[in-house]
């Protein structure tokens, strides 16, 4: 499986503007590759306090956008996140799309990050990020979500065997990303494929550093701080090998992890 992750500069609170960024790339990419992996809020930025006006209603423009590209270019799409407005609330929504333009999963951003005053514009979800591209089970989660063990551990344990990140990671905490994400990555035995944006917004600067990491631990692929795309093909028959070589899941003690519920 082919994957490139488009770390892309967002242009802050400028939907149209972002989406005529994704096409370009789309047109250079997209043919060569089985996946590609946007970043978080790629459509507006952190253009929190005018989501308002600019988040996309019920996120239909863009599943009909995504599901466009994918058809046109015959490619999967994990679709970073967007901020979904509903009569009730706004979420910052990852959606998977299939190469028939098919969505076969929505996720929205489980824990908000109130450093960035997510938790004033955002409502947090409630569901998994699980879901199946070419009989391969991946797992998406948001920025925030790979600081919470346990939440990635649940998804691997459901059967996932490739994390899709999406993120907009400060550049001020360049460390804990990779150090975070090559971490995810040994303790699950699974293959990590992380999109961070590039550039700055007018309260941050953003790290950049896409990476693609391998069962192992090992980086396939990592981006610099500009602009970029970075590309890394996978063999999924890897994590099994893995597995069966450190066999921590079959050494699991869950029966003994439960004396902490027990003393709660």
């Amino acid at each position: 499986m082919n994957i490139a992750c488009i770390q892309m500069d967002i242009a802050f609170g400028e939907p149209e503007k972002n989406k005529q960024t994704v096409v370009r790339y789309m047109e250079q990419i997209a043919r060569n590759v089985d996946v590609v992996v946007l970043p978080e809020l790629w459509t507006t930025g952190y253009d929190l306090a005018r989501l308002g006006d600019i988040a996309d209603e019920n996120g239909e423009d863009a599943k009909t956008f995504l599901s466009s590209l994918a058809r046109a270019y015959n490619v999967h799409i994990v679709g970073g996140s967007v901020a979904k407005k509903t009569e009730r609330q706004i979420t910052n929504t990852m959606y998977i799309v299939d190469r028939n333009g098919d969505v076969v999963c929505e996720y929205s951003k489980l824990h908000l990050f109130k450093l960035m005053d997510e938790h004033k514009h955002l409502q947090a979800g409630e569901t998994t990020g699980i879901f199946s591209l070419d009989g391969v089970t991946g797992a998406g989660v948001i920025c925030y979500d790979i600081r919470f063990p346990e939440w990635i551990r649940a998804h691997v344990l459901h059967g996932a065997e490739v994390l899709f990140v999406v993120a907009e990671w400060p550049l001020v905490r360049l460390h804990h990303w990779r150090t975070l994400l090559m971490a995810r990555a040994i303790e699950n035995q699974c293959y990590v494929v992380a999109c961070n944006r590039a550039g700055k917004d007018p309260n941050n600067e953003f790290a950049g550093h896409s990476m693609i990491i391998d069962p192992w631990g090992n980086i396939l692929a990592e981006g610099n701080e500009q602009e970029t795309v970075i590309v890394a093909n996978i063999d999924i028959n890897e994590v099994q090998d893995v597995r069966a070589r450190i066999p921590i899941f079959a050494d699991r003690r869950p029966d003994v992890y439960k004396i902490f519920e027990k003393r709660d």
